[in-house]
């Protein structure tokens, strides 16, 4: 099971069956992609999907911002969601990007609980620049 975190908070994850890329077909409306993938692949998908997952496959791993980045100037407007072990530290820099929110292992949701990720949810203000300018 996992966790979807916002700026609301923690919501469990409904189970589903989501395909990864390479299993992508014309009527799924969801899709898995590696931190290795392309995003100008889903071009073509871009209207259909409502969901699109981003892996992190360790926290310290950040090509998922590039790709999240990547799909919304590509006009991808549906859900994005990093998927995998983010930490806590980096969900203001997850909205910035462009993802809605993360999804977290539970074991993660344990070790950071709901008030860990609330804390960062005025993810505007969390900004260096925005401190530096006031």
């Amino acid at each position: 099971m996992s966790i979807i975190v916002t700026d609301a908070g923690f919501t469990p994850a409904p189970a589903r069956e989501i395909p990864a890329l390479a299993e992508l077909t014309a009527t799924d409306i969801a899709v898995d992609l590696s931190n290795t993938d392309s995003p100008e692949a889903l071009i073509p998908h871009l209207d259909r999907l409502t969901l699109i997952r981003v892996a992190f496959p360790a926290f310290s791993d950040g090509r998922a911002f590039t790709i999240a980045r990547r799909l919304r100037m590509l006009g991808y407007k549906g859900q994005l969601l990093a998927l995998g072990p983010v930490i806590s530290d980096q969900y203001a820099m997850c909205r910035r990007v462009g993802f809605d929110g993360v999804e977290i292992p539970d074991e993660l949701a344990q070790r950071q609980p709901e008030e860990q990720w609330k804390f960062r949810a005025n993810w505007m203000a969390h900004d260096y620049q925005g401190r530096l300018r006031a």
